[in-house]
């Protein structure tokens, strides 16, 4: 028994010893970053960064593997509309943000008459982004953003952030120990990377120091100026669910055709109530253009989303993001939750398993191209022209709903429709 112990733990030192080895660098790999350093220091000099700085923000620093690890990873499965959903829009978080909502009215409606932005989005933004201040990462901003300037994958980009950030201390708005955030250098309530730091955030308290951490006036001002600067529309609205009528032609819902409401409502767009779209009312007129959105399938919810929901995506340029932040925004005024609910088996696609449905469709004669793992147009075509074949909805989604039957169909070679799994 002694002995199994003792096999046992020289097994676990010589592991943990390895480990240890394998994160450390060689000679080579120290002076070849030293190298690195020396000349970043010399162009931070030359940019009028003072030598106070430097010494402060490079004391000690070393390229992180716990960064380069979070940089390199890319997700196993790709979370489906709802999977994405009901984390970002949580009872919790809806809840969270009615209270903030009430408790902060003086400042949000301060920054919402001097920006145009509506409260609600601001506060659904910092939901979205920190979980209302929960959470805003606890990562050295700057050893984050030398170990990804360092890194030659995207070296143009974090070297302009690493040098914005440095730029941000040396304006004596934040200690260097106070900088503190995500791997990939976004800081403070509103996650702002460095150079939007510089650019757009503003001191709302009027201290005379802009601290995206401490100072919810600085946080939220700093948010309102951005979405100003980016093109909110205070006119518009972001978006609403909307009702497809049966048989509705989905390659309509690309989330890149604009048209007029008036066009969408003879195509048969309506109100979730089906009720006819409420326009001519509420700052919408007939000729707004707005595009039709479809995040999941066809069992799934559809949006039509305005000029403001671009805004959102330029912040974050995501759908799910976007459609994430205005839905919340909606539920912080007490509006109620989508009409459509997750269906059962509502599963996330791996990438092998994306490639699987370009294979198969490839296979079964709907050029899908070469199989790479990313539903790009030419997938979404292909799958689109297998579903009018099998005469079921023809979403062009993806899903592991419809690569369970697109292996029926390549078994059977014959496409034939199958009602279980539709």
């Amino acid at each position: 028994m002694n002995k199994l112990i003792h096999l046992i733990t020289v097994s676990l030192l010589l592991t943990i010893s390895f480990a240890t080895l394998a994160q450390s660098s060689t000679p080579k790999e120290d002076h070849q970053f030293q190298n690195w350093l020396n000349d970043f220091k010399l162009q931070a000099r030359q940019a009028g960064i003072s030598e106070e700085t430097l010494t402060q923000a490079f004391k000690g620093i070393k390229p992180s593997p716990k960064v380069l690890d979070s940089d390199r990873k890319q997700p196993e499965f790709t979370r489906t509309f709802y999977q994405y959903f009901n984390s970002a829009v949580s009872k919790n978080r809806v809840e969270v943000g009615q209270k903030q909502y009430q408790k902060l009215r003086p400042l949000l409606n301060e920054v919402s008459q001097k920006y145009g932005i509506p409260s609600q989005i601001l506060i659904s933004f910092w939901g979205m982004e920190t979980n209302y201040g929960r959470f805003t990462g606890n990562l050295p901003i700057i050893q984050s953003l030398v170990t990804l300037a360092y890194d030659p994958r995207r070296t143009t980009f974090f070297s302009k952030q690493l040098m914005a950030a440095l730029k941000i201390i040396d304006q004596g708005h934040v200690q260097p120990s106070q900088m503190k955030g995500s791997w990939a250098g976004a800081m403070g309530q509103v996650q702002f990377m460095p150079t939007n730091y510089l650019q757009y955030a503003v001191d709302g308290d009027g201290d005379g120091k802009i601290n995206l951490w401490d100072s919810l006036p600085d946080a939220f001002h700093s948010a309102g100026h951005f979405l100003q600067t980016l093109g909110w529309n205070p006119e518009q609205s972001w978006g609403k669910e909307v009702s497809l009528p049966k048989g509705f032609d989905y390659s309509f819902a690309d989330g890149k055709t604009k048209r007029t409401l008036q066009a969408w409502q003879a195509l048969g767009v309506k109100e979730t109530n089906r009720q006819a779209l409420h326009i001519n009312g509420s700052n919408l007129k007939a000729t707004q253009t707005a595009k039709l959105l479809l995040p999941s399938d066809y069992r799934g919810p559809a949006f039509l989303v305005y000029d403001n929901f671009q805004v959102i995506k330029r912040w974050n340029n995501s759908n799910n993001y976007a459609l994430a932040v205005g839905h919340l925004s909606n539920r912080i005024l007490g509006k109620p939750p989508l009409t459509k609910k997750q269906p059962k088996g509502d599963k996330g696609l791996s990438r092998d398993q994306m490639k699987q449905i370009q294979s198969l469709l490839n296979q079964l004669g709907y050029a899908a191209g070469k199989p790479d793992g990313i539903a790009g147009s030419k997938t979404r075509s292909a799958l689109r022209a297998f579903q009018v074949a099998q005469k079921i909805p023809a979403d062009g989604a993806p899903s592991y709903r419809i690569l369970q039957v697109l292996k029926k169909a390549f078994d059977k070679q014959n496409h034939t429709f199958v009602d279980e799994i539709i």
